[in-house]
């Protein structure tokens, strides 16, 4: 055991020091994600920090689509004994007010994108049903998150074009998870090759006016319902309304599994069904070099060296359209009776369920 900086807080939950977390399991993962934009297809950015406390690693990551572009920094070190140093060469996240603002920093760097932006949340921060899942006996996710819509105010620098970031304008979706779920180089698969390969999935934090509603359904090879979440949010901190099972009907272009446009039906018990037309706007191709999974030599928590390890990675489109597929990251727009808004429209399906033909 070491001591940490960390140490000296009141937080202890367990009788370790606060640079061990409570379990071995390699895959403990600690997380921030945020997205901004301004609710057209202008632009859309994307920022991940991870620290994995069992692999000994940081990471971070920024994603902008812009116009043609999709472009990525990410930078990875050694995690060290001072968990409370964000730092990763030049990414930073500082907590400003805990559950209310965040400042999220890219310093200018070689690769052509960088920022310095603040989060402010518009609803407080709310906490999601816990992801449990276990395959083939392995425990795979045990994982806990909140999750908030807010405003950003600051400036993101894209090659040389400095673009203004103002909160009526900004806004975004953030959330913070830890827990359990695959993270670092590849395990031999052993009895999980078994596995169907399945990943249904909706998540769906989305800004009106005066409320927000956050959305995830979660369903196996089978139509099953593994994770569900829908509930409705009010800045002033009222209780958040529970919608019901919340009823996903996606509309995919011919061919694919990109979604074009969806409905999610909330059915709040003692209350009128209503209807939720949902359509991607800018979808952003979140595991094309962030870590999310595709790339051998670069996934969250993969052991890079002791860094930091900065590296840069461009896409044009359509040119490289072949390259981009998997989990969508996409900007929103949300509308219900009269209503339009905003949020994270974010989707996958992979592998087989009842809803496809194939």
């Amino acid at each position: 055991m070491a001591l940490s900086p960390l140490d000296d807080y009141p937080i202890h939950q367990a009788a370790q020091v606060m640079r061990h977390v409570a379990t071995s399991d390699r895959n403990f993962y600690d997380r921030y994600y945020f997205n901004c934009h301004a609710g057209t297809d202008e632009l859309m950015l994307i920022v991940g920090l991870g620290q994995y406390p069992n692999l000994g690693v940081t990471d971070a990551f920024a994603c902008v689509r812009h116009r043609d572009l999709h472009r990525v920094v990410r930078a990875s070190r050694e995690l060290g004994a001072d968990r409370m140093d964000t730092g990763i060469g030049p990414f930073r996240v500082e907590v400003v007010e805990g559950l209310k603002r965040l400042r999220v920093v890219l310093e200018p760097n070689e690769h052509g994108l960088s920022f310095d932006l603040l989060w402010e949340g518009t609803i407080p921060a709310t906490l999601e049903p816990r992801h449990f899942l276990r395959w083939q006996e392995r425990v795979m996710f045990d994982s806990v998150r909140l999750a908030q819509t807010g405003r950003w105010s600051g400036n993101i620098r894209i090659g040389g074009e400095d673009i203004p970031v103002t909160p009526d304008r900004w806004q975004g979706t953030r959330d913070r998870s830890w827990g359990i779920r695959p993270v670092g180089e590849a395990e031999p698969p052993g009895i999980q090759a078994k596995n169907p390969g399945t990943f249904y999935w909706l998540y769906a934090p989305m800004q009106f006016d005066d409320h927000a509603i956050l959305c995830i359904v979660q369903e196996d090879e089978r139509g099953r319902r593994l994770l569900e979440e829908a509930v409705r949010v009010w800045p002033d901190g009222r209780e958040e309304e529970y919608l019901g099972r919340p009823d996903y009907r996606p509309v995919y272009a011919p061919g694919t599994r990109d979604v074009v446009e969806a409905v999610i039906t909330f059915s709040p018990p003692g209350g009128k069904p209503f209807d939720v037309l949902c359509t991607p706007i800018l979808p952003v191709h979140l595991m094309v070099g962030t870590g999310y999974g595709l790339e051998p030599d670069w996934r969250h928590g993969m052991y890079q060296g002791p860094g930091p390890v900065v590296q840069g990675v461009t896409y044009r489109l359509p040119h490289d359209a072949a390259r981009m597929w998997g989990l969508v990251d996409a900007v929103g727009r949300f509308e219900y009776d009269g209503l339009v808004g905003h949020g994270l429209f974010e989707y996958w399906a992979l592998g087989p369920h009842p809803s496809f033909a194939e």
